[in-house]
């Protein structure tokens, strides 16, 4: 098992760092700096009441807070530390690249705040798979005996893993495109990209930037590069990286997995990479059967995460405990019930169409519920490949007239059932419109393929509506 690269530790006292933004990563990146004696000043395009009382918090500790101007560079700062959400394209970065200051993000502040000994990461982004991808993989790591912890974009702050007093082995890394732009120097013991498809393109400016982004997390790695082999723009960011010497191409298939390879054989999920003679043997992992659900891109998450464990040392008996042990997140393919022959099953967090393909390919026939906020996405290539599974949709949601247009063109035959309202209530429609149209052995799927908050705070409120309407259409037949 390999041991974390320690970064050189620098001498924060009197630095002057700007923090970018409030918020989940920005306040306590301010707290740890201003704890290390730097000089913080936090700037925010924000001055609401909930801005004014973190600043005064803030302020009342001795940092700095200067609200409402989120573009003018702070005089003599020598450092800008950017939460995530804060585009590239901002004045403020423009400033600091004109006066020659670095931006980091947090992901990078807490690699170099890293200690002596630090746990190595393995880590993972891509465009959907990635949270459940990293706790499989931490579930695998703890089935092994190893002390860890899923950190990063999935809710836990790499700040406080790194700076914490709980000692880790390794550390299951989440990490978004926007935490990765900001982060040049972080370099993990093995890395996965999962998949990639068009999504923040706002963001990143175009598909290029968006992928040289994700791209970044192979850069340094030590043992493995896993990529996916369905996707080749995942091969071609491995091809490009510039690694440590000896560290390999490690691929994941839902096929039969060649030399240097994981997949499926047979309903076995196999090693042909962590093996002696690859070229002939192959390792058993575990039974397709152990992933819960069975759906084929949880597969490909199940043998990414494998990938990594496997790279890291990790026993094949560890992998199979790990994955037998492993439940996902409420509203990623999650069955809430079935009713009268007709199962209904919520992937609310399905909020892109790459995502919303992966579950409608899961299922078949079904009664697909979908719509919502588009961001710019196309449904054509979609509703192509989906529309032989679809016995009927029902479209909610402010895009959803995009949907109705691409089944009408690429799906005549579908029944479609569009709700022209937005209100709290039309989700209990949408269930009893697919209830009707659904028939014994059919599949309800809420999939959305957009974003929640034309109607819902979130993709998680937008779940729990569909599973109390499908529960109330269970308990009286009725939703």
């Amino acid at each position: 098992m390999g041991i974390g690269k320690v970064t050189e530790q620098l001498d924060w006292n009197g630095k002057k760092v700007t923090v970018a933004g409030l918020g989940v990563s920005g306040i306590p990146a301010a707290r740890v700096l201003h704890a290390r004696g730097a000089l913080v000043t936090v700037v925010n395009d924000g001055d609401d009441e909930r801005s004014r009382a973190q600043a005064a918090e803030l302020e009342a500790e001795g940092v700095t807070v200067r609200l409402g101007d989120g573009a003018t560079l702070p005089t003599g700062t020598e450092l800008i530390v950017t939460t995530p959400g804060w585009q590239p394209d901002k004045p403020l970065f423009a400033a600091a690249a004109e006066a020659g200051v670095e931006v980091w993000g947090d992901v990078e502040l807490a690699w170099r705040l890293r200690g002596p000994g630090a746990a190595p990461w393995l880590a993972v982004t891509g465009t959907n798979g990635k949270t459940t991808t990293v706790r499989m993989l931490a579930s695998i790591l703890e089935a092994a005996g190893l002390r860890t912890a899923a950190v990063g974009n999935i809710g836990v702050s790499l700040l406080d893993a790194v700076l914490g007093e709980q000692e880790y082995d390794v550390l299951a890394v989440e990490l978004s495109s926007y935490q990765l732009h900001w982060a040049p120097s972080v370099r993990a013991h093995s890395a996965a990209v999962l998949n990639l498809a068009p999504d923040h393109l706002d963001w990143h400016g175009s598909m290029e930037a968006y992928a040289a982004d994700k791209g970044r997390i192979y850069e340094g790695n030590q043992v493995a590069c896993v990529y996916n082999v369905a996707d080749k723009v995942t091969e071609d960011l491995v091809r490009e990286a510039d690694v440590e010497e000896g560290c390999r191409a490690i691929g994941f298939t839902l096929g039969t997995p060649g030399p240097s390879q994981l997949g499926v054989v047979e309903g076995l999920l196999v090693d042909r990479a962590f093996v002696e003679n690859r070229q002939k043997n192959a390792q058993e992992l575990a039974e397709v059967s152990d992933v819960q659900p069975p759906a084929p891109h949880n597969i490909a998450n199940a043998l990414a995460a494998a990938a990594l464990a496997r790279a890291f040392g990790v026993e094949a008996k560890a992998v199979r405990d790990g994955l037998k042990a492993f439940r996902p997140d409420p509203h990623r393919i999650e069955l809430v019930e079935e009713v009268e022959g007709v199962t209904y099953v919520d992937d609310s967090k399905a909020t892109n169409t790459h995502a919303a393909e992966a579950s409608l390919a899961a299922y078949d026939p079904i009664v697909w519920i979908a719509g919502g906020l588009a961001k710019g996405a196309t449904f054509d290539e979609l509703v192509q490949r989906s529309a032989k599974r679809l016995r009927g949709a029902v479209l909610i949601g402010a895009d959803r007239a995009l949907i109705r247009e691409a089944l009408a063109r690429h799906a005549p035959e579908v029944p479609v059932v569009d709700l022209d309202r937005t209100d709290t209530g039309a989700m209990s429609e949408a269930v009893r419109e697919a209830a009707r149209l659904a028939r014994p052995g059919d599949t309800v799927l809420l999939a959305p393929a957009c974003a929640s908050m034309d109607m819902f705070t979130n993709y998680n409120k937008r779940g729990e509506a569909f599973a109390d309407a499908v529960r109330a259409l269970a308990a009286t037949g009725d939703a």
